[in-house]
């Protein structure tokens, strides 16, 4: 008895030491995403790396606090509050569509850049939002009020629907705020989240993307790195600075709080700390889950989106025109492609799945040990769950790929369900005319941006792919009849749907439009693109999802005993929850690192390596001869450091994602000294698996953004609204309102 129970205690040990392995990040305390209200319980770590903040400065609900100023840009990317004024600074890739949607060939602002000379000249982007958090609150008591385990899975539903409407009806009443409920850890935890969004943004300045997007996609996800990568857009509000629509009436927003920025820049081991909107991790996933990843669907994604950007790159470099028609495009598909590629490089090369299998090994084991049949079920469970939903996840996976980054002639098409199917109904409810101009108003707008050659060509490319990689039995028959009668050639089936359909060209769909009538838009329920959008739609609604989502919830499930055994059973590790688009701050230091064998790198860049790369001749090192110049010239102003360079990029140990592009970089005063933008390329794994001596996220130093502002663009009234700081204590005084400072130009 005594052996059995000393071999046990030794596999405990055992067990215990591979877990530490695994998670050894923890110990360098770089790793996680933190929930914001719960900054507390990680104070002191922060503190003894170098933070001079309390959590009550980062995050409050009493009083103004440093998340006053993060907003979530669009609901994708991240930006903050630069000025009183209601100033907003994102990544320049965030801005991207925006700037796009303002250019054409006359007027090309991705190639020149913009700067609005004065309010009047902000540019609106319909659609566009800028959201805040009020408030975080934990939950998970009064949500699953009188929910018991012998509850049928209806009850239990109907009960968590009553609760939630219960917490978010309360909490939003009376007020113009928003809110909604996310699960944490699986759903061991919940959080509602209430929000306040703004409506009226305006693109007030972007450099060129010859600095914006210095490097394009030959030094996308690279270190080192010389892109400046922001832009500049201002929230308006209404009289009472409250949110309101788009109004020529509507005035700068006035916030409660808004960073101050360092012109004393960063040294290496400097504390950091990115306070964004980080979209999803998957740091807890099985090793079963990983497999899937690294070995069948990074492969099947990367391939769909090789073959896209074969197209769509050599289209834009046959004119002007498409180049800005697919600019925004080209960049939103090749930056997961390449993502893909590295991310799957670093998981191979670090042995993440072996690891991953060690650790449930491990865990199972304990489980037993401790005679937790729950546990042990959860593993065995999660197991067989990913063997049963492979198939349709993969089934998911093509039918994004191939229907929303793939061909536009389906979306486009798609829109015109209403009007095909219910054009009667429309009529008679008087709602006609109001749906046809919002699909002219779409038309024009998706024209704009449409090459017919260059969209038949991606169908001809990524159709045979969707038939090669789709399971069998989940493609709609539909499709496999029509790939049939063309001899399963992806050009003839290209060639024939083209020349057939009325939803390739905008003279054909402006015809339906200008005269509609029921007969019209009754044959175009015929129409071969209308036909078979429907039926891939429709297909994966009635064939995928239902089954997907089921073994998804299914999997969820038992993912939530797992986190409860993994807490309980290593009860040291510190599990910060996955990212899910929830406000999250992360921290580390300024570092370099040395991800290859015999590669050091450095922790910044300078202006000197922008025209290194420019003598290199490469077409994404082209510059501006007035940046060339100036940069030549060492113009650098109050901007340099004390070295007297002048810095442009800086790496972190800071634990970002998709999401965190355009989340401030903050020193251990909270003040602003750069611009989270990207990873280096060996740690893209970090979503999955985070190793603290690789993973190190890209930044652009604030000090090389202001000299872009002031220097390059003379955007002086921009510089003149900010608080900029200079060593502790000597803040400039607070700035006039913008609207005086220009009354007072305008008198001058």
């Amino acid at each position: 008895m005594k052996v059995k129970l000393l071999v046990a205690q030794m596999y405990v040990r055992i067990c215990s030491l591979i877990i530490v392995a695994f998670f050894s990040t923890n110990l360098l305390a770089t790793e996680g995403m933190y929930i914001p209200a719960l900054l507390e319980s990680i104070e002191d770590e922060m503190r003894l790396m170098g933070l001079k903040l309390s959590a009550e400065d980062i995050y409050s609900v009493n009083q103004s606090s440093l998340k006053d100023a993060i907003a979530q840009f669009g609901g994708g990317c991240t930006s903050e509050l630069i000025s009183s004024q209601g100033l907003l600074l994102t990544n320049h890739h965030c801005g991207y569509s925006q700037i796009q949607s303002h250019s054409s060939v006359e007027n090309n602002l991705l190639k020149e850049g913009f700067w609005a000379q004065s309010l009047k000249d902000e540019l609106p982007n319909p659609g566009l939002t800028a959201t805040f958090i009020v408030r975080m609150e934990d939950v998970t008591e009064a949500l699953i009020k009188g929910i018991t385990d012998d509850l049928a899975p209806s009850r239990r539903k109907e009960l968590l629907e009553a609760n939630r409407k219960s917490l978010i009806d309360a909490a939003v009443d009376g007020t113009a705020h928003e809110a909604f409920i996310r699960p944490f850890n699986y759903g061991n935890s919940y959080f509602m989240i209430v929000t306040k969004t703004y409506r009226d943004v305006r693109l007030v300045g972007a450099p060129p993307s010859a600095i914006g997007k210095y490097g394009g996609d030959t030094d996308n996800w690279m270190w080192p790195r010389h892109t400046g990568d922001f832009s500049i857009f201002r929230i308006y509000a209404d009289e009472n600075n409250q949110p309101a629509a788009y109004s020529e009436s509507n005035r700068p927003y006035e916030p409660e709080r808004h960073l101050h920025i360092s012109l004393d820049g960063v040294e290496e081991g400097d504390f950091t700390m990115v306070y964004g909107f980080p979209g999803s991790t998957q740091q807890y996933i099985t090793a079963e889950a990983v497999d899937y990843i690294v070995n069948e669907s990074n492969p099947m994604r990367i391939e769909f989106r090789e073959t896209s950007l074969g197209v769509i790159d050599a289209a834009m470099q046959s004119s002007e025109e498409i180049h800005i028609q697919y600019a925004a495009k080209q960049s939103r598909i090749s930056n997961a492609y390449k993502k893909w590629i590295g991310q799957n490089q670093g998981l191979i090369e670090l042995n993440a799945l072996d690891k991953r299998w060690e650790l449930q090994r491990g865990y199972r084991k304990m489980a037993e040990i401790r005679q937790n049949q729950n546990y042990v079920h959860a593993i065995d469970t999660l197991g067989a769950l990913e063997q049963q939903i492979k198939d349709y996840r993969k089934a998911r996976e093509v039918f994004i790929e191939y229907y929303f980054y793939g061909p536009e002639v389906y979306s486009f098409a798609k829109n015109f369900e209403p009007l095909i199917e219910d054009y009667a109904q429309l009529e008679q409810d008087g709602k006609l005319d109001e749906a046809i101009e919002k699909l002219r108003q779409a038309s024009e707008a998706h024209f704009k941006n449409y090459h017919l050659p260059t969209d038949k060509d991606i169908f001809a490319n990524l159709t045979k792919l969707y038939l090669d990689h789709m399971p069998v039995e989940l493609t709609p028959e539909i499709f496999v009849e029509y790939a049939s009668k063309n001899n399963w050639n992806g050009m003839q089936m290209a060639d024939n749907l083209y020349n057939a359909t009325a939803f390739a060209r905008l003279e054909d769909v402006s015809k339906l439009l200008d005269k509609p009538s029921a007969r019209a838009f009754e044959k175009l329920a015929k129409d071969p693109a209308y036909v078979i959008a429907n039926a891939m739609y429709d297909g994966y609604i009635r064939l995928v999802r239902p089954t997907y989502e089921s073994l998804q919830q299914e999997i969820d499930a038992s993912m939530k005993v797992y986190m409860q055994g993994l807490m309980e059973i290593f009860p040291n590790r510190n599990y910060w929850p996955d990212a899910n688009s929830t406000l999250r701050l992360t921290y580390g230091k300024v570092e370099g690192s040395s991800p290859i064998d015999g590669i050091a790198y450095k922790y910044y860049t300078t202006a000197e390596g922008i025209l290194q790369k420019y003598n290199t001749g490469l077409e994404d090192y082209d510059l501006p001869e007035k940046l060339r110049v100036l940069l030549e010239n060492r113009a650098y102003k109050q901007y340099a450091h004390h070295t007297g360079e002048l810095m442009v990029c800086f790496t972190g140990s800071n634990h970002t994602t998709g999401g965190n592009s355009g989340s401030p970089a903050l020193n251990a005063s909270g003040h602003l000294v750069g611009l989270n933008f990207d990873r280096s390329w060996e740690s893209t794994m970090s979503d999955i698996y985070f190793a603290p001596e690789r993973c190190r996220n890209i930044m652009v130093d604030i000090r090389y953004i202001l000299w872009v502002i002031d220097v390059y663009a003379g955007a002086e009234r921009l510089i003149n609204e900010m608080t900029l700081v200079k060593g502790v204590g000597q803040e400039q005084p607070e700035r006039e309102p913008l609207q005086e400072l220009e009354k007072g130009a305008k008198q001058g």
